[in-house]
């Protein structure tokens, strides 16, 4: 039996769909995953524990190439500087994103991106964000960022 044209095109069209497709969908998948933290940041998570009326709020998103945008702000604390820290609640890491002075805030640079080492240890809730001040050089407040 002979087919039509119109008969290739469909199978032709059909197999097409069915090796681009899963492509596409981790394509959209990997783009479209994000996550968007917020952690509240205090003396008491502190490594030692910090004794302050400071506190702070950090607004995180990690998209899904792992790129990293975020705001932090804070009362009660005149801040000298911020970072993410790679480590777990309980102990102190280095430093892994610098936040520079916004305004009122501290905001992530433009570009800034996650390893992929770093992006599993947030994923397994490893990543912390602390403001320094002059008095607490070492932090003043800080928050886990839980994915």
């Amino acid at each position: 039996m002979k087919k039509s044209h119109r008969s290739r095109r469909a199978e032709a069209a059909a197999l097409a769909f069915t090796i681009l497709a899963p492509v596409a969908v981790s394509l959209y998948a990997l783009h479209a995953w994000g996550a968007d933290i917020t952690a509240t940041l205090t003396g008491a998570q502190e490594v030692p524990p910090v004794t302050t009326k400071a506190t702070g709020t950090a607004m995180i998103t990690i998209s899904g190439d792992r790129a990293v945008s975020g705001t932090i702000t804070t009362t009660g604390v005149d801040a000298t500087a911020a970072h993410i820290h790679e480590a777990p609640s309980g102990k102190n890491g280095g430093i892994i994103v610098p936040f520079v002075k916004s305004g009122d805030k501290w905001t992530i640079p433009p570009g800034a991106k996650l390893t992929e080492a770093q992006h599993k240890s947030f994923q397994d809730g490893n990543l912390y964000v602390n403001v320094h001040s002059a008095a607490n050089k070492d932090g003043e407040i800080r928050g886990q960022l839980k994915p």
